[in-house]
C-alpha cells in the first residue's frame, strides 16, 4: 500500500509543477485558479509522501517521489509545453525511470 501512496504522491508532484507552469502563463483569475491547484496538489503530495515514508525507508521514498516528479514533469513539458525532446534528454529520462524501478526492486 505504501508504494501505491508513493506513486500517487509523485503524480501529485507532477500536478503541482504543471499548475505552477500554467499559473505562470495565465493572468488574472485564471492564474489564481492554477495557484489554488498548485497548493492543493502540493499539500496532497506532501501528505502522501509522509504516509508512505512511515513504512518505507525515507531515502528510498524521497528518491522515488522526486524521480516520479522529475520524469512526469519532463514528459509534461515535452508533450504540453513544447519543450525539446532531444535524444540525450529522453535517454536520461529513461535512466531516471530505470533508477526508480531499481529502487523498488531492492526495497521492501
Amino acid at each position: 500500500m505504501s508504494w501505491i501512496l508513493l506513486i500517487i504522491a509523485g503524480l501529485f508532484e507532477v500536478g503541482f509543477t504543471t499548475c505552477l507552469a500554467k499559473a505562470k502563463e495565465s493572468t488574472g483569475a485564471t492564474s489564481m485558479y492554477w495557484l489554488g491547484g498548485f497548493f492543493i496538489s502540493l499539500s496532497l503530495s506532501m501528505f502522501l509522501l509522509y504516509k508512505a515514508s512511515q513504512s518505507l525507508p525515507l531515502g528510498t521514498a524521497y528518491a522515488v517521489w522526486t524521480g516520479i516528479g522529475a520524469v512526469g514533469t519532463a514528459l509534461i513539458g515535452i508533450i504540453f509545453f513544447k519543450e525539446p525532446a532531444e535524444f540525450l534528454r529522453l535517454f536520461f529520462i529513461g535512466t531516471l525511470i530505470a533508477s526508480i524501478v531499481g529502487l523498488k526492486m531492492v526495497s521492501s
